[in-house]
C-alpha cells in the first residue's frame, strides 16, 4: 500500500535526513515549511532519491488557518497517512528571562501547534486503519534544567501529548514513535556551550527509520541519551537544584 509522509519542519537538518530516507523507500513526501524555495530544491532531491511524489507545501506552526490546507491536501492522497515533526523552537533561555513574551511562541513552535495539526490529521489515519506519527520531542523535556527550562517544558508537554494520541492511534492500527534527541549538530544547537556526544542528523534520521520500522514507543537517539537522562532524572531535587547543568 502506498504511504505519504507529512513533514512539519521540512528543512531542519533532522527532516531533511528523514525526508530522504522517506523518498528512498518510495513514499510520498509533503515538505512543510516557511522557506518554500529551499523546500522546492529539498522536493527535487526526494525525487530524485525514489519518491512517489515530492511538494513544497508552507507551513507556520504560529498561523492556525495554514493547518486546514495541509490536511486537506494530505486527504487527497490515496493509500496511508503518516506524519513526522522535526518544528521547535528555543531562544537562549537568557532572552526568554529578559522578555517573557517569548514564551507562547516557543510553546506554540514546540507543542500547541504541532500537536493541532495532528489532532486534525488523526480521524483520517483512522478512517484508513493505519499509519505512523513520528513526533521529535528532545530530552530537555524530561527534567527542567535552569539553561532550557520553558522549551524543555514545551517539549515535556509534547511527549505527554504524543503519549496519549499512541493510546488512541494504537486502536486503529495506527502507531505513534517519540523521539527523544540529545545533543545533534544542527542550526538550533550551534554555538551553545557545554556541547559533548554530538550526534549527525544523517545518524538520528536512521535511528528515526529504525524506531519506525519496529514499531518502538519512545526512543533516545543516540542511544546512550536513555542512560544519561535516568541518571539526571534520579538526581534528587536537593541536589540536582545546585547544579549548573
Amino acid at each position: 500500500m502506498s504511504e505519504t509522509w507529512l513533514i512539519l519542519g521540512a528543512t531542519s537538518s533532522m527532516a531533511r535526513a528523514f525526508a530522504r530516507r522517506a523518498a528512498a523507500s518510495g513514499a510520498g513526501v509533503l515538505l512543510a515549511g516557511r522557506d518554500r524555495d529551499d523546500l522546492a530544491v529539498l522536493a527535487d532531491d526526494c525525487r530524485l532519491r525514489g519518491a512517489r511524489m515530492a511538494e513544497a507545501i508552507d507551513f507556520d506552526a504560529r498561523e492556525l488557518a495554514g493547518f486546514i490546507h495541509l490536511i486537506k491536501r494530505m486527504a487527497s492522497e490515496d493509500g496511508l497517512l503518516s506524519a513526522a515533526v522535526f518544528v521547535g523552537s528555543m531562544p537562549p533561555q537568557s532572552e526568554i528571562d529578559a522578555d517573557p513574551s517569548l514564551i507562547p511562541g516557543v510553546v506554540t513552535d514546540s507543542f500547541t501547534g504541532p500537536a493541532q495539526v495532528l489532532q486534525m490529521l488523526a480521524p483520517l489515519m483512522e478512517a484508513r486503519r493505519g499509519g505512523t506519527v513520528v513526533g521529535v520531542g528532545s530530552v530537555a523535556g524530561d527534567r527542567g534544567r535552569i539553561g532550557n527550562y520553558v522549551y524543555g517544558a514545551a517539549k515535556a508537554g509534547f511527549a505527554t501529548y504524543l503519549s496519549g494520541l499512541r493510546n488512541r492511534l494504537t486502536r486503529a492500527g495506527g502507531h505513534v514513535v517519540t523521539v527523544k534527541p540529545g545533543f545533534v549538530d544542527t542550526s538550533m544547537t550551534w554555538g551553545l556551550p557545554g556541547m559533548f556526544l554530538v550526534a549527525s542528523p544523517e545518524k538520528v534520521a536512521e535511528d528515526i527509520w529504525r524506531a519506525v520500522d519496529k514499531k518502538r514507543n519512545v526512543i533516545y537517539t543516540p542511544f546512550f541519551w536513555r542512560y544519561i537522562m535516568l541518571i539526571i532524572r534520579h538526581i534528587p531535587e536537593f541536589i540536582f537544584k545546585k547544579m549548573k547543568i
